[in-house]
């Protein structure tokens, strides 16, 4: 039997087995026959070793995945396969694999002590947190001349939506490999939607999607295109994409191509700063485009990217600061500087700027003191800083209109500008009771930094 592969399905294929893999993106993929592939694929590759175990939330999603091994076991093994329905266990000529089922905690005492070497999690995004997902990776062992794996997919907008899109999506690139700092592996975000896939009609699959969700829109842009930074009714969510503002991490800041002397070419840079101690510090190192490419990308005059942050965020508290002290922030920021070649200078909070009582000083004479240079960033302007950001997120992409751009690996960024809501008793501003800092330090760097190029223009919400 010869089994016939999309693009996508053969790209995914040539990922070397020592990285774990993401399936992430639209519906209608593929990606459950896609780890059907690579299950078929351990056992005929590993023989008698492979052992391997597909995971969905509850029996009844396991329906389709069980009646596609039935269709590919069937027709490539005949009768040398046997599935144990009551088990849900295919015993294959070569190999063993198990269909199962994980819920909750208690469902795990199924798995205790047992051993597997391919581990297979379908609609990852149904499960609200990954800690029972995580327990499930004690179970990976194999013969020490064998990878073990772990292969994941799942679609944006469901109940994991959030922990999936900061641990997979805004690490790197797609296709590219990424140290996950949870589980101290390497992955692989690998992305797919129905245009990706040829064997179905695209046309009718897109709008029976439409027709699913007519009433909202952000929900249908998820599906359709894959778009990990979709929040719905969020006060960026009609502004923001994945596709169009996030970009692959830079590794240096471009040296003009006119020459020092043509300041028309030259790529300005400089620090924005949202202070807190109890809450969180964000600084960030913006790039203003003087209408040039980098990395094969082409950023129109005047565009801002963001390309390094720095966040004293509690990782699993993302409104509440470390605590750091002004000296101590002030290492971590010209440590940040130090990697970019550049000087801790930009600009920040007005409030730092507020004079101490008893000839103190103030919070921005103490940076001055730890040599990290800020001036101020108009924060009283807050509608026209958030005018200008959304249509700055708006245009990111066209040729002819500055954008903002932000690397995937601003991990504070991600992790919440996408998914701010508005304030209810002002529909222009931000709910200020949510994780704003990272929002903040961008106003203040696009007024601040971009203050002279940039006019505030009203977008409708």
């Amino acid at each position: 039997m010869q089994i016939e592969l999309s693009d996508f399905q053969k790209k995914v294929c040539t990922i070397p087995e020592q990285f774990d893999l993401f399936l992430g993106g639209g519906r209608g993929g593929a990606k459950s026959f896609t780890m059907a592939i690579l299950a078929l694929r351990h056992i005929e590759q590993y023989k008698e070793k492979a052992r391997v175990l597909y995971i969905r939330q509850t029996y009844k999603g396991l329906a389709d995945f069980e009646n596609l091994t039935r269709e590919i076991f069937g027709k490539l093994y005949r009768n040398k396969a046997s599935y144990n329905q009551n088990e849900r266990i295919w015993k294959l000529p070569d190999g063993y694999m198990e269909l199962g089922q994980l819920e909750s905690p208690r469902d795990y005492d199924k798995y205790q002590g047992r051993s597997f070497t391919l581990l297979l999690i379908d609609e990852a995004g149904q499960y609200a947190t990954p800690e029972l997902l995580d327990r499930l990776r004690s179970n990976l062992r194999g013969p020490k001349d064998m990878p073990i794996r772990i292969v994941m997919s799942g679609n944006p907008g469901g109940t994991g939506h959030h922990w999936i899109a900061k641990r997979y999506v805004f690490k790197n690139a797609p296709w590219k490999p990424f140290n996950e700092d949870d589980t101290k592996r390497q992955w692989v975000y690998a992305p797919s939607t129905y245009l990706d896939n040829p064997f179905i009609d695209q046309q009718e699959y897109k709008d029976q999607l439409k027709a699913s969700c007519p009433s909202d829109p952000e929900l249908l842009r998820a599906w359709l295109q894959g778009d990990w930074s979709v929040s719905r009714g969020a006060f960026f969510a009609s502004v923001i994409s994945e596709k169009a503002n996030a970009i692959e991490p830079w590794e240096e800041i471009p040296l003009t191509n006119g020459g020092w002397n043509n300041p028309q070419k030259k790529w300005e840079h400089w620090l924005a700063h949202d202070y807190g101690s109890s809450a969180p510090s964000v600084t960030y190192v913006m790039v203003k485009s003087p209408g040039d490419e980098y990395n094969d990308i082409y950023y129109p005059k005047d565009s801002i990217i963001i390309i390094d942050e720095l966040a004293t965020a509690d990782p699993v508290a993302l409104n509440e600061g470390l605590g750091y002290t002004v000296p101590h922030l002030s290492e971590y920021i010209k440590e940040m500087c130090d990697k970019w070649d550049i000087k801790a200078r930009g600009v920040a909070d007005d409030a730092i700027f507020a004079q101490h009582g008893s000839g103190a000083g103030s919070i921005a004479d103490e940076f001055k003191r730890e040599d990290v240079y800020f001036r101020k960033a108009q924060k009283a302007d807050r509608k026209s800083g958030w005018e200008i950001m959304r249509r700055m997120l708006q245009d990111a992409g066209k040729p002819d209109k500055p954008g903002l751009y932000i690397a995937r690996n601003c991990e504070y960024f991600w992790q919440t500008v996408p998914y701010l809501g508005r304030d209810p008793r002002n529909a222009e501003d931000l709910d200020t009771r949510g994780p704003d800092h990272g929002a903040d330090a961008v106003r203040y760097g696009i007024l601040g930094g971009a203050r002279k190029t940039l006019k505030p223009v009203m977008i409708n919400f």
